[in-house]
């Protein structure tokens, strides 16, 4: 459908734009700390209770791409879209029982990134290195993902429609240079803040669209059967109801462990306050899991409301647009687009943490201080955010698109010194290095043999199963990384000093050292 200039909802747009911008400003006066101190600038000084951890987590993994790309995913491949939803759920269990075990040693040993915990497990800085580099490499079109939802929201209230490329990027161009200001400035402390007026928002959005629309459509009978109806031609055909089976459940899984492997997760979970916390949130969480669901049936609603879309990404504004008056137009574009700045923050935070402590304090700087280490974070996380924007406004939307589903089969090859270090040291260092490049490989040329489809199909004489080409690489990975481990200890190869001890991985140990929990809540 043409989209208009409308006055009316850019009004309210940049009223609560200009809400957020404050916030971000005045969240460096919140919960005080030194900012000269990377823990603190990066982490919040770790003091994140259990609900400001409930919105800084939820605001980063439930991203404005996602309220964008998953209705535009369903919108066109109709069941496919939804393996979001199971894998949201798969991944608070391992969040349960996995990430206070990493939180207590990052806490013990002051661990600002998962590279750092690598560096001290094994005593390998090329594997820092690698986990470094590769959670850069997966970080950083995820940061452009989220311009291409604010793209969207821009574009659906009429700005863009000028000859001139500059008058057309000039709002994404100011919104990412204030996020760039109050994120310099606030630290972790800006996207956490404004996560909640973030969340706020969208909860709002989503509870109004899925109560009114149906009804104007007529119910979700109706809904339903126009989507099943409509689906099988597209080209190539969706479907209403998932056929694909060892695909879908894969991908399910596959992002399930890749998720929390991504630094702007981890970072959140390096930010709380307690192992604790990070299980009580492992709990809450699941809130987001209904959202997500409902957020994914808008593709469905777009369908059934006949919507003539420019591009599937339109799904969502669109439907907003057909429905509802201009300032809840306003109201809703601006939850997107707030849903956009506080990921965008986390994530270029996280790459900042991750280049200065783990290529510049290691390569180029060993003696640098704690204050000049926090100043190069900021200035990186500037970088950061500045080649995400030219990224987005240089290249077509679908490049960043592909590299993004190669992001997690990327991140997903540093489970096994990331994660599986936890628990056990038998891996070689030497070994995981050489596996890590395999996994590396293997999943980025089957993602680019199916033109950058995340699903494989793996041939074996007569047997053919088509799967998460994520979980293929990480299968050759831990093959390569446990074959050579047994040659390296075989030849006597050096292992590495592990500085961590067994205690460190305990957060009982951490409550008991410090004193009591701090309490949970806003104020804290």
């Amino acid at each position: 459908m043409p989209h208009t200039f409308d006055p009316v909802a850019l009004t309210v747009f940049a009223i609560l734009f200009l809400l957020v911008t404050v916030v971000g400003f005045v969240a460096a006066r919140w919960r005080r700390g030194d900012l000269g101190l990377l823990s603190e600038w990066g982490l919040g000084g770790r003091r994140f209770g259990t609900w400001v951890t409930w919105f800084l987590v939820g605001g980063d993994i439930y991203t404005a791409y996602t309220f964008i790309a998953v209705p535009a995913l369903v919108y066109g491949a109709g069941s496919t879209g939804f393996f979001a939803v199971p894998y949201t759920i798969l991944v608070f269990p391992i969040l349960f029982f996995i990430f206070p075990r990493l939180w207590s040693v990052a806490k013990k040993r002051d661990y600002i990134t998962p590279a750092d915990f690598v560096r001290g497990r094994y005593g390998s800085g090329l594997l820092a290195l690698i986990v470094a580099f590769t959670g850069i490499l997966a970080t950083m079109p995820y940061i452009a993902l989220q311009l291409v939802g604010l793209q969207a929201v821009i574009a659906a209230m009429g700005i863009g429609g000028s000859s001139s490329a500059l008058v057309n990027d000039l709002p994404l161009i100011i919104a990412f240079i204030i996020l760039a200001l109050y994120t310099y400035q606030s630290g972790l402390r800006a996207p956490a803040l404004v996560a909640v007026v973030k969340d706020l928002t969208i909860y709002i959005t989503v509870i109004v669209m899925v109560i009114y629309i149906p009804y104007r459509l007529g119910g979700f009978g109706h809904i339903f059967d126009a989507a099943a109806a409509e689906l099988p031609k597209h080209n190539p055909p969706g479907t209403l109801i998932p056929s694909a089976y060892s695909g879908y459940s894969s991908l399910a899984l596959g992002s399930a462990f890749a998720l929390f492997l991504y630094p702007h997760a981890l970072t959140g979970v390096f930010s709380a306050n307690s192992g604790n916390a990070i299980r009580r949130n492992a709990t809450l969480l699941t809130a987001y899991s209904i959202a997500l669901a409902i957020i994914a049936l808008f593709g469905y609603m777009a369908i059934a409301a006949n919507l003539k879309l420019e591009s599937p990404n339109f799904a969502v504004p669109d439907l907003v647009l057909r429905f509802f008056p201009s300032w809840f137009a306003g109201f809703a574009f601006a939850a997107v687009g707030i849903g956009a700045l506080v990921p965008a923050a986390i994530m270029s935070i996280a790459a900042a943490n991750l280049f200065t402590r783990n290529i510049y304090r290691e390569y180029f700087r060993r003696n640098i201080s704690d204050r000049e280490e926090s100043q190069v974070a900021k200035i990186v996380s500037l970088i950061v955010k500045a080649g995400a924007l030219a990224f987005v406004i240089g290249i077509p939307t679908q490049y960043s698109i592909n590299l993004q589903l190669l992001g997690g089969i990327w991140i997903l090859q540093t489970l096994p010194a990331v994660i599986l270090g936890l628990y056990t040291r038998w891996f070689h260092r030497w070994a995981l290095a050489i596996g890590w490049l395999v996994g590396m490989a293997t999943g980025t040329a089957m993602a680019v043999s199916q033109g950058f489809s995340s699903i494989f199909p793996l041939t074996i004489g007569s047997f053919s199963l088509s799967a998460y080409a994520g979980l293929y690489a990480l299968f050759a990975n831990l093959v390569v990384s446990g074959a050579l481990t047994l040659a390296f200890r075989a030849l006597g190869a050096p292992e590495g000093e592990d500085e961590t001890a067994p205690g460190d991985y305990s957060d009982l140990e951490v409550v008991r050292e410090e004193g009591k929990e701090p309490a949970e809540g806003l104020a804290h």
